[in-house]
């Protein structure tokens, strides 16, 4: 009886080790198992939230600070021009090329094309010295209200506020370990990472009656991270839900023609992000 014993213990181990080798082969064989060496791509719409800023400007004949400047983006809705070829810049946008290193993390390149906008009309405390000569606001200031009136400032980041910036993230397929579904027809993803990069805003500046000036700049750099829920549907389309914040400071914005006239700020920033993408095995 011993020995029957034994063997039917033998048989329900041999039969149990046969299942989960089954098992593995199969979670092996599917597509979503293995993230390693493949591309992903992806594109869509934000919209973004600014903390108030300190901006100081400075230039020939001034030098002043606008104190707890509010600001708010410039949002397009939906609308066509985000898979118009032609207009894809317009609206505000995301753009993210990424490679997985492994099973569970990628790194990627990606342009947040935000769009930052100075609230107008509002009282702000105002710090420094202007002396242009045949302007109305020449004087000294010294934490006194100043109105940001349309003859008196202009100043946006719409074309736009371009954080180029490289990511280090990582996923984790949280419908096949909780919920044992079959990943290769749908799977729930959750993704976190952190990112790093420069500001490379066009700046729209009008001030003090001078002439618009509204071109390209490297003009800082922005750290941030970011949390998002992924959808992958049929191994290779996918839909993902993002929160990204950060920090930017930018020392180095270009305001007119000319170089001498400069301004800087920093702030947080808070995005929310829905992107449509695709990944593949190169």
């Amino acid at each position: 009886m011993k020995h029957l014993a034994t063997i039917l213990l033998l048989i329900c181990s041999l039969q149990l080790i046969s299942q989960n080798e089954s098992t593995n082969l199969k979670d092996i064989s599917k597509y979503t198992s293995h993230n390693k060496g493949k591309l992903y791509v992806y594109w869509g719409g934000n919209r973004a939230h600014y903390s108030d800023s300190d901006i100081h400007f400075k230039g020939t004949n001034y030098d002043f600070i606008l104190k707890d400047v509010a600001s708010h983006d410039k949002p397009k809705g939906y609308h066509i021009d985000y898979i118009n070829p032609t207009r894809m810049t317009i609206p505000q946008t995301n753009f993210r090329l990424g490679y997985f290193i492994s099973d569970h993390y990628n790194i990627s390149v990606g342009v947040d094309h935000m769009k930052y906008v100075m609230t107008r009309n509002v009282a702000v405390r105002m710090t420094g010295n202007i002396n242009i000569e045949g302007s109305n606001y020449n004087g000294t200031y010294n934490n006194d209200y100043q109105v940001l009136s349309a003859d008196f400032l202009k100043f946006e980041h719409t074309d736009g506020l371009n954080y180029i910036n490289s990511e280090f993230s990582r996923v984790d397929d949280v419908g096949k370990y909780l919920f044992n579904w079959n990943s290769d027809k749908f799977q729930i993803n959750i993704t976190e990472g952190i990112g790093a990069g420069v500001l490379f805003p066009k700046t729209n500046t009008t001030w003090l009656g001078q002439e618009r000036y509204d071109e390209f700049h490297i003009s800082g750099y922005g750290l941030s991270v970011k949390g998002g829920l992924n959808f992958t549907f049929f191994k290779h389309f996918f839909i993902q839900n993002e929160i990204k914040g950060g920090y930017i400071n930018m020392q180095d914005i270009r305001t007119t023609k000319s170089k001498s006239d400069r301004a800087s700020q920093e702030f947080y920033f808070l995005q929310t992000n829905l992107v449509l993408g695709a990944i593949f095995t190169i």
